[in-house]
C-alpha cells in the first residue's frame, strides 16, 4: 500500500477513492465531477481486467470540441480538465494486463522487497 500512501500524500485532499466493486452509476457520478472539475481519482484494488466505463480514461481519448477539451464517458461527453489525473492500484503481487491495458499506461511498482530493504 506504499503507492497508495504517496499518492494521497501528493495530491493532498483533493483525491477521489473508487473501487471497481462500486456501483456503476455512482462510480460514473465521481468520475464525471473529478474530471469536469480537475480532482485527481485513484481507483484503488484494481483487478486485471477494467469496466469499460474506464477505456477512454485509459486511452486518453481527449477531443477538442470547439475551445474545450471533452471526452466521451458512459453516453455523453463531458468537458476535460487539463488538471486531472488518474491513479490505479492493486493489492495483486504480480498482476498480469492485458498487452492493449499495457501500451496505455505507465506501470510503477512500488513493491518493498527484503533485499532492496538491505541494499
Amino acid at each position: 500500500m506504499q503507492g497508495n500512501i504517496w499518492i494521497k500524500t501528493t495530491e493532498k485532499g483533493n483525491l477521489k477513492a473508487i473501487k471497481p466493486t462500486m456501483d456503476a452509476k455512482t462510480l460514473s457520478r465521481i468520475l464525471e465531477i473529478s474530471i469536469n472539475l480537475g480532482n485527481p481519482v485513484i481507483l484503488e484494488d484494481a483487478n486485471e481486467t477494467f469496466d469499460p466505463l474506464l477505456e477512454p480514461l485509459l486511452g486518453k481519448q481527449i477531443e477538442k470540441l470547439g475551445s474545450n477539451w471533452t471526452i466521451k464517458l458512459g453516453d455523453g461527453n463531458i468537458e476535460y480538465s487539463k488538471d486531472f489525473r488518474f491513479y490505479i492500484s492493486t493489492k495483486l503481487s504480480k498482476p498480469h494486463y492485458a498487452p492493449e491495458v499495457c501500451v496505455k499506461v505507465s506501470m510503477l511498482n512500488f513493491m518493498v522487497t527484503e533485499s532492496g530493504l538491505e541494499e
